[in-house]
């Protein structure tokens, strides 16, 4: 099954007050594996940037001056969703923002059938705990050291390793399966392939001279409860 990872950055926390979106990234799962293919863009929002906005994202409105209009590369965007489902955190907000960039250049809307919020997965599974990025990340091992400030790919990257955690983790070593098993992916005009190589079972059964070793040990205890 093919998925979606996907984090935005914005000028603010609304976008029906005039805040727009300044950077999406995307990173696509085939099967809970990343394939590698990755979307990833920043856009001008024709306005300035908050200073708050700016002190998380580190975005000026200097440096996005230069880049593409959002409508500029919507195309590459949608071709690269695809109909595949959306992931992200507090998921609601992001899919706000991207609604709205879409609408404003004529297009669509993607549908919210489509939206898997990890807040909401995250909020069933550990009821009571902190369900931050951050926190998520410091729960299931996950390296951030990386994280300075709040970056779309970057975030989009470290959801993706706690999604997998989250909706049962990769168990890495317990595959019993001899094979290797390819997972192939389609972003575009790329084709990825990721090998995963499954470990044969180890022999554990007792040697005669183990299991001898053993009645000769359990014959020394004194009054053992199975023997009553």
């Amino acid at each position: 099954m093919r998925e979606i990872v996907f984090d935005t950055e914005t000028t603010g926390l609304d976008p029906q007050s005039g805040d727009r979106m300044v950077e999406i990234g995307c990173v696509e799962l085939v099967n809970r594996v990343e394939t590698g293919a990755t979307f990833h863009a920043y856009f001008n929002p024709q306005r300035d940037m908050p200073a708050q906005a700016e002190a998380v994202h580190g975005l000026s409105a200097a440096f996005l001056s230069d880049k593409p209009l959002f409508g500029a590369l919507a195309d590459d965007l949608m071709a690269f969703l695809g109909d595949a489902p959306l992931i992200a955190h507090n998921a609601a907000f992001d899919f706000g923002f991207l609604n709205a960039e879409l609408k404003a250049c004529g297009r669509e809307p993607v549908s919210l059938d489509r939206m898997v919020d990890t807040v909401a997965i995250a909020r069933k599974k550990h009821p009571g705990a902190k369900l931050s990025l951050d926190a998520l990340c410091t729960r299931y091992g996950v390296d951030r050291s990386h994280r300075v400030k709040h970056g779309a790919l970057l975030d989009a990257e470290l959801l993706a390793q706690v999604y997998v955690e989250l909706t049962g983790g990769r168990q890495i070593g317990l595959e019993l399966a001899a094979e290797a098993v390819a997972v192939e992916s389609t972003a575009g005009r790329a084709t990825v392939r990721v090998e995963r190589v499954f470990r044969a079972p180890r022999p554990h059964a007792a040697t005669p001279e183990e299991q001898e070793r053993h009645q000769a040990f359990i014959k020394q205890m004194p009054s053992p409860l199975w023997g009553k």
